[in-house]
């Protein structure tokens, strides 16, 4: 490495040219970075200069960027993080801390987990800043790239269903904050009362039911859909919603059935006119995780935030539940 070159780099332009990848745009990246487009306009010509390549061209759509840009664009994420680091006490104070995190997290889990670690995070850091997003298929590529801090998702434990604890992408980390069973939502003075009391509530059954489904990270299949193909059946999915609090609504205003997470459909219970029954076969469960990068393993804010939400959501959940 030659210093006395790197000295007349202005890193900055890696911040820049980071931000040009993420939105293609000149215009919204200016935008984003609360500069002119004329100001960009001249770094990116810098920084053309500096790497001796155009880096992007302009099309119809927007920039379209050239091969040595996404090369380039795979190894920024580490390489800021690691200048950042360099920036950053080698303690973290959460009392006299005033740094920001943002989270990505699954709609489940607004309800189920962050009203009990958000409370205590803030009254320990006072000054820190929390911003939580809704997970989207888009979400862990955010995470690579590290516009969040963290993800909390639900994973399904099916070895053929395409969200598998074990089958994240190359970098992010994980660790299981519990597990949870699926069962059955119906409005209350369903006919399927009835088979419930009189020992008739089985598969055939289900199957014969109209279903509302929720459409998670662009899937209209769950882990359920899988494991019932498996077994040479499908189930008659009449509606797919973009929501939990959608779908709930739907069970309890029609005859369609509604299986989710159990933690979800108690809160549902409370907010519309809704029973829960069990599943009527054998399932297995999923598991909620919280995610995030391995370049931030040993950010000492980061430990501090993922050893908080696991310590509160340890509290709500006996260990049986827990991976």
């Amino acid at each position: 490495m030659n210093i006395d070159n790197l000295a007349r780099i202005d890193l900055n332009l890696l911040v820049i040219l980071k931000v040009l990848l993420e939105e293609q745009s000149v215009t919204r990246a200016a935008s984003r970075l609360h500069i002119s487009q004329s100001a960009l306009s001249k770094s990116l010509n810098r920084l053309r200069e500096t790497l001796d390549d155009p880096l992007f061209q302009r099309t119809a759509h927007g920039l379209k960027p050239t091969a040595h840009a996404l090369i380039l664009g795979q190894k920024l994420p580490n390489i800021l993080q690691d200048l950042y680091q360099l920036t950053q006490p080698p303690t973290f104070n959460p009392a006299s801390s005033n740094r920001q995190f943002s989270f990505a997290m699954v709609e489940s889990a607004y309800e189920t987990l962050i009203p009990y670690f958000i409370g205590p995070m803030l009254t320990t850091a006072p000054n820190v800043k929390l911003d939580s997003y809704v997970w989207t298929e888009k979400s862990m590529q955010d995470l690579q790239q590290g516009q969040i801090d963290f993800g909390i998702s639900g994973r399904d434990l099916h070895p053929l269903s395409d969200f598998q604890v074990d089958r994240l992408p190359e970098g992010i980390a994980y660790q299981t904050l519990f597990t949870d069973q699926q069962v059955c939502l119906v409005r209350e003075d369903h006919p399927l009362m009835a088979a419930l009391t009189s020992d008739q509530w089985d598969l055939p059954l289900y199957l014969d039911m109209a279903h509302v489904q929720v459409r998670c990270e662009g899937s209209d299949w769950w882990a359920l859909d899988y494991f019932l193909a498996d077994l040479g059946h499908r189930r008659r999915i009449s509606t797919t919603v973009p929501d939990f609090y959608g779908a709930a609504s739907v069970c309890a205003h029609s005859n369609l059935i509604f299986t989710l997470p159990s933690s979800f459909a108690r809160h549902a219970c409370q907010l519309y006119p809704l029973k829960l029954l069990p599943l009527p076969f054998e399932f297995m469960p999923m598991a909620y995780v919280l995610l995030w990068h391995q370049r931030n393993d040993e950010d000492q804010g980061h430990k501090w935030i993922r050893e908080t939400i696991c310590q509160s959501v340890a509290k709500l959940f006996t260990p049986a539940e827990m991976l």
